[in-house]
């Protein structure tokens, strides 16, 4: 029987298998931030370790970092202590760090692609949950607590149980106005907040081949929204004309060896999931979400829908989210105030994402009631943006771009929405008080972001 591209990756990077318990894998790429690797190189230092393949490993601070006067100490003690302590991990145990005012520094979903740091075939890994986003390149990439980041430091490997396989076909051709951001909200909510638990996921049918490898990203990004431990695209044309030229990709002799390796990854056509759902490009539509996980999502034209009546727990759930949020069921959310817009993050915070937003707000106006975050992911992105001339497009239509960083993804730096305030953001997760204590956050792609930002509401982009 055939292998699905999962299963292809996986046995190769077997090292043993347990009886009864996990894999040993191999880790080719190991990616480090300053929030959950500080107590991994601390309990290295407490046993006398060094890290075994140190080359593997890249770091780049990103979720503390101010996104302002990055050529100035940090203010806030805290987010000034993890970024120096992960330059002195660095620096200790001899792994590359593109530091804090480095030209290659920016959100480490972002800057592993665009350096070619992340390849096909690869095993990958990093202490953060949206590490699925390198899966895009047809990678098995997942994130990691913080004892397997010092496991990986120390080893090159992880204990890891093998997930179940389920393949995610989007068949036919997306709509008009509709974007890579509105496939995966409108899967999550499909499939719910724990639908794909246990599982990893491929993505795979027509409307998933056509997008560009930045869409790809952006899908593979929020897989771990509906549970998955990981989502994953076979590597294509698509992927190579990416890959091909980046720094740290292979070159001459060995990149015709990688390619033609890489042609050999797709799912085999006779290979088995354990489960495989399809759904119809057609009827997807620019999403949002009007709760408080990312699977509370609707078309920005549908109404919020009623609790299941069946479901006593859920129904009490439900309902808490909305009075959260401030919203009723039966509501329609368009034409809404909105008070911030943030366009940015590893899941919206490339070149495609700005040029996208930057088309949309072009010969218009920022609404004068919107604070509008534009964060680049990577100091590479910002670069193409002033390249391209979008930085000027921006600012004629009212709009600043700051400095690369998570932003208000989370509120772990200064970036935070203030309490009670409703903001349209492009990035994964609208947990309460995600955006800052109590921040009510609307989750949509960069076409509807755009759309708030210059009309000031909540608005369909295609109108």
């Amino acid at each position: 029987m055939g292998k699905t591209l999962f299963d292809k990756i996986w046995d190769a990077h077997v090292v043993n298998n347990i009886p009864g318990g996990p894999s040993q894998l191999y880790i080719d790429r190991h990616y480090c931030h300053e929030v959950t690797s500080p107590q991994a190189f601390d309990g290295l230092r407490q046993r006398g370790l060094k890290v075994f393949r140190p080359e593997k490993t890249f770091c780049s601070p990103d979720h503390n970092i101010p996104t302002l006067n990055q050529d100035k100490p940090i203010a806030d003690p805290v987010s000034r202590n993890q970024v120096e302590t992960l330059t002195r991990n660095a620096t200790d145990f001899g792994v590359t760090l593109f530091g804090l005012g480095h030209p290659k520094n920016g959100i480490i979903h972002v800057i592993g692609p665009e350096n070619g740091l992340t390849l096909p075939g690869y095993t990958i890994v990093c202490g953060d949950s949206h590490t699925s986003t390198h899966g895009a390149f047809g990678a098995v990439a997942f994130g990691i607590g913080t004892s397997e980041v010092e496991m990986v430091l120390a080893s090159q490997c992880i204990l890891q149980p093998k997930p179940k396989t389920m393949r995610i076909n989007v068949n036919g051709k997306l709509r008009p106005g509709v974007t890579a951001k509105d496939i995966a909200l409108y899967i999550i909510a499909k499939m719910t907040t724990g639908g794909a638990t246990g599982y990893f996921v491929e993505y795979a049918g027509e409307a998933i081949r056509n997008l560009s490898m930045e869409e790809r990203m952006t899908v593979c990004n929020l897989s771990i929204e509906m549970g998955a431990r990981g989502g994953m695209i076979a590597p294509d044309e698509t992927t190579f004309a990416y890959v091909e030229g980046r720094e740290y990709a292979p070159k001459g002799e060995e990149w015709e060896k990688a390619v033609a390796y890489w042609r050999t990854l797709p799912s085999d056509p006779d290979a088995k999931f354990d489960r495989e759902i399809d759904f119809d490009a057609a009827d997807i539509e620019p999403r949002i979400t009007f709760g408080t996980n990312p699977g509370m999502g609707i078309g920005i034209n549908e109404p919020i829908p009623s609790p299941d009546p069946e479901d006593e727990a859920g129904k009490i759930s439900y309902e808490k989210s909305l009075e959260y949020m401030g919203f009723k069921a039966g509501q329609m959310l368009e034409g809404i105030p909105v008070d911030y817009v943030f366009l940015g993050s590893c899941t919206n915070g490339r070149i495609e994402d700005f040029r996208a937003f930057a088309d949309f707000v072009k010969g218009k106006k920022k609404a004068p009631g919107v604070t509008a975050w534009l964060v680049p992911g990577s100091w590479g992105v910002d670069k193409q943006i002033r390249e391209e001339g979008l930085d000027k497009i921006l600012e004629e239509a009212g709009f600043e771009i700051r400095q690369p960083g998570c932003s208000a993804c989370l509120a772990m730096n200064e970036d935070k929405v203030p309490a009670g305030k409703l903001a349209v953001s492009t990035s994964n997760r609208n947990f309460e008080g995600r955006q800052g204590p109590g921040s009510r956050t609307i989750l949509a792609g960069p076409l509807v972001a755009a759309a708030a930002a210059v009309t000031g509401v909540l608005t369909d982009p295609r109108k």
